[in-house]
């Protein structure tokens, strides 16, 4: 099995069937290790370099879930480094469709089933194309607390960059005494832990797109 020539052909037919949903999973994280020369010559540079665009979506497991030290890790910090999006906030005159257009490509680490929904609907509805990483760990895949109700997937819902802690046993917000960024699926851990320890004055937020970082959505509103 070759992930080189697999990751290969899933670019060459969403570079030319650009308006087609072309998705690359990867059974173990490590597999993109295999196609670690596809990814770094041609899904995540090869628009700058040829002036091609596509909107190929890796799915990559993603978290350190029993599958061995090789098996459960996607190298998320691989594409951060890859990734040519600003670490900077952006200007006031920047929005968050120019963010994206000027990156070389997405990187998101989806918690429910609907901002999954979103992201792949956002994905296919842009008038332009970019690469998309999806960190997607296994163990979320049957984890009841994941799912989402009907009405999230209805009409004027969208993918959100960052979500704020929607849990009703917390404490107002100026009662809050600390704030938890996360992403991925360490988020129920953390809630898990918090319910068991009775904890209702620490908020957790995740963080769903890491790249372009969401510095607006992350900006407390005065």
């Amino acid at each position: 099995m070759s992930e080189y020539a697999v990751l290969g052909f899933e670019y060459g037919y969403a570079t030319t069937n650009p308006n087609t949903l072309c998705l690359w999973e990867a059974q173990f994280g490590d597999f993109a290790n295999g196609a670690q020369i596809m990814i770094d010559t041609m899904v995540t540079s090869g628009e700058t370099k040829w002036n091609v665009s596509h909107g190929l979506v890796l799915l990559l497991p993603h978290g350190f879930e029993g599958n061995g030290p090789e098996h459960s890790s996607a190298r998320l910090e691989r594409f951060l480094t890859l990734t040519d999006a600003s670490d900077e906030p952006p200007k006031e005159s920047e929005s968050e469709r120019d963010l994206i257009m000027g990156a070389n490509f997405v990187v998101a680490n989806c918690t429910t089933a609907a901002q999954y929904f979103h992201l792949l609907r956002r994905q296919m509805r842009r008038t332009f194309r970019k690469p998309l990483i999806v960190m997607s760990p296994k163990s979320m895949l049957k984890q009841k607390s994941v799912c989402s109700s009907i009405e999230e997937f209805s009409e004027g819902k969208r993918f959100q960059r960052v979500l704020a802690d929607q849990n009703s046993n917390l404490v107002a917000d100026d009662k809050v005494r600390k704030v938890v960024y996360c992403s991925g699926r360490v988020y129920y851990d953390l809630e898990t832990a918090r319910e068991k320890r009775g904890i209702n004055d620490v908020a957790i937020v995740r963080v769903e797109q890491m790249s372009p970082f969401p510095f607006r959505a992350l900006t407390p509103s005065t």
